[in-house]
């Protein structure tokens, strides 16, 4: 059984229950998608929601007695809204065909890494135009396997203005040194040595969450999975129509990236509410922008 199959509600289900859940999925899905894959056959995506936004994804082929044969299937959240506009370079994976998508945004800090739910829409496109590894933007989305609500950090009016000047500047900084401005280089390091004293006195006295208001960590030993802390900007309750489980799907903004995330309402202590944080861990996904 797949990992993350409880963010979206399927939290008692047996081996058994997924086998016929997934029967069903195939013989009434919810959408079709085909294309060609990377070796030239037949290239089939299946799936089905069972919430506002989240459900499950096949992928596989038909074979000659028009009969299909799964390769593997996954949970997914739809993503809406545009999380980045940097460049994003498209890496398939080796043992199955199935995609990453690979960003290297400065506000993060690490490298991004999501898995890519809209193949068909990227191998139609390649069969389409030719080869095309880097596109702009992507929207992203994730789903989690555990969490729990934080209160927000206290800050005035003033801290807060101050902070945002920080950050612009921060970014400011990032984008130069990325162009290859040594001067823009030397003033990240110097300011993180600075971060890095001032981190050192507080947290003698002070709980670590009311000095980081958010931070995104890659998280155990795949690379799309991350531990992070990021505001609710949105909350929205949410049944499975199968199970009836209750989910939450919350807007994030995390590093000032927002995505949104879907996660079950065992697995979330604390009560979400926006201007809250969520502090847990997440498997990103996403889609790149066409």
């Amino acid at each position: 059984m797949h990992k993350f199959l409880k963010s979206i509600g399927f939290s008692d289900m047996k081996r058994r229950d997924v086998e016929m859940l997934l029967t069903e999925l195939i013989r009434h899905p919810d959408t079709i998608k085909a294309s060609t894959d990377s070796e030239g056959a037949e290239y089939v995506e299946l799936s089905c929601q069972y919430g506002p936004g989240f459900g499950i994804m096949i992928r596989g082929t038909y074979n000659e007695r028009d009969e299909f044969q799964m390769d593997y299937y996954y949970p997914f959240l739809e993503p809406y809204q545009m999380s980045t506009e940097e460049f994003v370079d498209i890496e398939k994976h080796a043992e199955k065909e199935s995609y990453a998508g690979v960003c290297d945004d400065y506000r993060l800090g690490v490298t991004l890494i999501f898995y890519l739910q809209n193949v068909v829409d990227y191998l139609a496109e390649q069969k389409l135009r030719g080869p095309k590894e880097r596109r702009r933007g992507a929207m992203l989305s994730a789903l989690a396997s555990e969490g729990k609500i934080v209160l927000p950090v206290q800050n005035g009016k003033e801290d807060v203005i101050v902070e945002l000047q920080k950050r612009m500047e921060y970014n400011k900084l990032m984008s130069q040194a990325r162009d290859g401005n040594e001067e823009a280089i030397a003033n990240l390091a110097l300011e993180d040595m600075d971060t890095y004293a001032m981190l050192s006195q507080r947290v003698e006295k002070e709980d670590l969450l009311s000095i980081i208001s958010s931070t995104f960590m890659p998280y155990g030993i795949e690379s799309d999975q991350y531990s992070i802390i990021g505001e609710i900007s949105a909350v929205v309750e949410a049944e499975n129509r199968i199970s009836h489980e209750k989910i939450y799907i919350l807007g994030i903004l995390c590093n000032d990236m927002v995505f949104d995330i879907c996660i079950n309402a065992k697995d979330l202590f604390g009560k979400p509410e926006i201007g809250r944080r969520f502090k847990g861990n997440i498997w990103m996904q996403g889609k790149i922008v066409s």
